[in-house]
């Protein structure tokens, strides 16, 4: 195997949080005010990077080399998982974004975002485990009740005991509604009874921690039917006593997925109650109080919104890592002669114009995206903490329309991307001696993890984009429409703004377009809503991207070409202009498309698919 973290600096994070985006407030917040500034993020960033060269590169070859095994209800994962999985833990970087433990690592969402999206890099198919933790834990502090925060906060945080989310069931997954786990009530008006079968559960067994918390979606007897209905439950694999003794929970691992990539990543299918001695902590109202109402799926989206954000930003990192090894190879594999100079001799083939074409791709895709990614984590730091609340409502705002974008686009563009870097090698990128074939299988379930990418895409066009009568969303475009005009005029970038300023209108007749089939013929409306997010992601990255080219071109001209941050001043400005002019492009076709109509696909019998 041939496992690379070649990722060789952390230049674009300083530029994004210490430069481009307005951190002055999260740093002043009372939380960070005395331990954190804007200059210490290399001081934090660096030892992580090291850390994911040394300590946890060496441990993604064990995705292949010992992957997961199952035999007789026993999972055994890479032998380096858990020895890294307590390290993390045990270093406070799995819990640093759980506020009351005493012993977290409190970071800035922007700044923990930065420490995973390196880690994951470096093995992306260990991250769920920590994760998952994390988010379970999170679920637990905000909902659980004191005696369930004591029992189960402590040793999920140090790292005794893991955590899962268990959502998806035989016959119903995407549509939770339609869930079969019963929960049934016992003497303790907080402890239920729960039958039911999960699958795909990531993250559902291991051979490295005592105990395995689950986050379980049960229906209560006597709920309504539907999302409404559901309540969540904490369901230990092993019940633990009031003495803090174990026994066991009649929850069973039935079996493990084989899946195309991520091989060192548990995904279990679980069988609870078979025996009828499973049970279940539940968080919330029991809905029997509450007109049949349960909390389970508010409750679960706390975790859910920000599993989105960290799959589509680990699609983010295997894009990233793909296109480094790519860049290295392109340096060191020396092929072919330069058509426009071909006595010169044979050269390394970054030198070639299509290789260079291949990379700049890469950057502009990737700068694109974490430029949004970031926007929207610095907007999770103000929702969480900011006094004003206005603030804090702006940016619930931003995060409620970019989730799905955040979620789907970098995990759309991710196959492709890696594919063509893929294409890079030659074919050496075939072989699996080389990493970008690891990292493509690895990156692909991204676009079906929590809601497939089209779930997305209903989520945005159903329900983000008429939010309060459409005023949000309306304010969201409008947000982007200010920028151009403000900025229109710069010289530097005028065919640049000249892309966005056509894009956006296309946008906004793609978007009466869209009205209009809601009335008309409902069926366009998921026909579409795919395309329609891809356009709606690549406008907002425009808008970013942008917002970034006019500092560093600005920066550029201030420090001068002797100067050491000069080529990274003009490389941002480079990228921004390649992706406004070759990506955001795609905004005014895609809008072309909608506006057509076309209904050739929907119009066919089924029978015409046959082959």
């Amino acid at each position: 195997m041939a496992s690379n973290f070649a990722v060789n600096n952390i230049r674009d994070f300083e530029f994004i949080i210490q430069e481009w985006l307005p951190t002055e407030g999260v740093f002043n917040y009372p939380q960070f005010a005395d331990y954190y500034s804007k200059d210490d993020i290399k001081s934090i960033l660096e030892p992580v990077l090291k850390m994911c060269k040394e300590v946890i590169e060496p441990t993604n070859d064990e995705n292949e080399t010992h992957p997961v095994t199952f035999d007789d209800g026993k999972v055994t994962t890479p032998p380096s998982f858990g020895p890294l999985f307590h390290k993390l833990q045990e270093d406070g970087w799995g819990t640093s974004n759980i506020d009351n433990s005493p012993d977290a690592m409190v970071l800035p969402e922007m700044l923990y975002a930065a420490v995973w999206e390196l880690i994951g890099a470096a093995n992306p198919t260990f991250m769920p485990y920590i994760l998952l933790t994390s988010g379970a834990a999170g679920l637990i502090q905000s909902f659980g009740d004191d005696k369930v925060k004591a029992m189960f906060l402590p040793k999920m945080m140090d790292g005794t005991w893991s955590g899962t989310m268990c959502l998806t069931e035989p016959g119903a997954g995407t549509d939770v509604g339609d869930i079969s786990s019963k929960a049934y009530p016992t003497d303790d008006s907080r402890i239920f009874k729960i039958k039911g079968n999960k699958i795909f559960i990531t993250g559902g067994n291991n051979d490295f921690t005592e105990n395995i918390i689950h986050l379980y979606l049960a229906r209560i007897e006597g709920a309504k039917p539907g999302t409404s209905g559901i309540s969540l439950f904490v369901v230990p694999k092993l019940w633990v006593n009031e003495d803090g003794s174990f026994e066991d929970n009649d929850f069973e691992n039935t079996g493990v997925e084989h899946k195309m990539g991520q091989h060192g990543s548990v995904t279990a299918a679980l069988a609870a109650g078979e025996n009828g001695n499973c049970r279940g902590w539940l968080l919330g109202i029991d809905p029997r109080e509450n007109e049949g109402k349960g909390e389970g799926m508010a409750q679960m989206f706390q975790m859910m919104n920000m599993a989105r954000m960290e799959t589509g930003h680990m699609a983010l990192s295997c894009i990233i890592n793909a296109f480094a090894n790519a860049r290295d190879n392109a340096k060191e594999r020396v092929q072919g002669r330069l058509l426009t100079n071909p006595k010169a001799g044979r050269v390394a083939i970054i030198n070639h114009e299509d290789i260079k074409r291949t990379l700049m791709m890469g950057k502009a895709h990737i700068e694109a995206i974490r430029a949004m990614m970031y926007r929207v984590y610095l907007a999770f730091d103000q929702r969480h903490r900011d006094p004003d609340p206005a603030v804090r409502q702006a940016a619930n705002d931003l995060i409620e329309i970019a989730t799905p974008l955040c979620k789907a686009y970098p995990s759309d563009e991710g196959w492709w991307l890696i594919g063509e870097a893929i294409q890079s090698y030659g074919g050496y990128g075939y072989c699996e001696e080389y990493p970008v074939s690891q990292i493509a299988r690895d990156m692909k379930i991204y676009s079906i993890w929590e809601g497939t990418n089209f779930i997305q895409s209903l989520d945005l066009v159903g329900r983000k984009m008429n939010m309060k009568g459409g005023s949000i969303f309306g304010a969201w475009v409008q947000e982007i429409v200010d920028f151009y005009e403000a900025n229109k005029g710069n010289e530097a970038l005028n065919k640049e703004f000249a892309n966005l300023g056509k894009a956006l209108d296309a946008y906004k007749e793609m978007l009466k377009a869209l009205a209009g089939y809601s009335k008309t013929n409902m069926s366009m409306i998921p026909l579409y809503s795919h395309r329609v997010l891809t356009a709606t992601a690549q406008l907002f990255c425009g808008r970013q991207i942008l917002d970034q080219a006019i500092l560093a071109d600005k920066k550029a001209k201030d420090v001068g070409s002797d100067h050491f941050d000069y080529k990274f001043y003009t490389g941002k400005v480079a990228t921004a202009r390649y992706y406004v002019r070759n990506v955001v492009p795609n905004v005014w076709a895609v809008a072309e498309i909608v506006i057509d109509g076309d209904t050739s696909a929907l119009d066919v019998p089924i029978d015409v698919f046959e082959y």
